[in-house]
Formats: C-alpha cells, sequence, structure tokens
C-alpha cells in the first residue's frame, strides 16, 4: 500500500465521511475502516484474533453500508461480562435478509479482543445461546446494582 497509514485514513475520512472516527463515534486509537479487508493483512489478523476473541453483548446503534456485496459497519454500545462498556465497530459481509432485519436497539452478541481495545468487534455467529444467556444475566444484574 502506498504512503502511511495516517494518510490512508485521512483519504477514506475524505472519501466517505459518513466513515470517519467522528461519524461513528470512537476515539483517534480507532484505526479506520480497511478500503478493503481481503487485501489488508492488518485486517486480515484482527479478523482472525476477533474470531476467537472475548465474548460481550452489543446493541445496535446504526449501521454505514461500505458497498454493495452488502459490506457494512455496524456500530454497537458494548458491555463486557468485566464490566467495561464502549462503542465498537464490526466490519462485516452480511446477507440482503440479514440487511433487513436490522434494527437500532437490537441486542447482538459479539466478540473482541480484551488486550487491544481498538473498538472492533466482530459477531459472534458462533456463540453458545446457553453462554449468551449467563453472560447477559450477568451484565444485567451488574446494571441493577
Amino acid at each position: 500500500m502506498f504512503g502511511s497509514r495516517k494518510k490512508l485514513n485521512d483519504m477514506m475520512a475524505q472519501l466517505r465521511p459518513d466513515l470517519s472516527r467522528e461519524s461513528l463515534g470512537v476515539g483517534p486509537d480507532f484505526p479506520g475502516i480497511a478500503p478493503n479487508p481481503f487485501l489488508s493483512s492488518d485486517a486480515r489478523k484482527r479478523n482472525a484474533e476477533l474470531r476467537t476473541g472475548a465474548l460481550a453483548l452489543g446493541v445496535l446503534v446504526d449501521w454505514r453500508e461500505v458497498n454493495s456485496n452488502p459490506r457494512v459497519a455496524l456500530m454497537f454500545d458494548v458491555d463486557t461480562a468485566d464490566g467495561i462498556s464502549f462503542r465498537g465497530i464490526a466490519d462485516e459481509s452480511l446477507t440482503i435478509t440479514e440487511l433487513t432485519r436490522l434494527a437500532p436497539g437490537q441486542t447482538f452478541p459479539v466478540r473482541y479482543r480484551p488486550a487491544v481495545m481498538d473498538h472492533y468487534v466482530a459477531l459472534a455467529r458462533d456463540a453458545d445461546p446457553a453462554q449468551v444467556q449467563q453472560l447477559s444475566d450477568a451484565i444485567a444484574r451488574r446494571k441493577r446494582t
């Protein structure tokens, strides 16, 4: 890739202001949405790590179409089992059916990397429903106290 990572992020913000850090609601530590995650070694590594990341719950805030695959950037308010809350961004390819069913306020199981905490999350499509329910109960108990 030509140029520095900062220049690439600035270029993406200029081309797609709706995918800028400010628009997504994340801080300056967010590396940004990769133009093509299959060509980015950082994005491939990140996605592999997220598949085995820690389980959390994310409440869908909004989403933005990145391309017509449909690849979308999903914005979540994430709560972890450790009591950490943050804005998470998932870069996912969805089917048309999944896309039409998205609605703000829906809760999804997501995976994140506790050691990195860079705002990236991934949908936990493989999550065990019993484990998700336990996590949900633990988060609800913590919020009540």
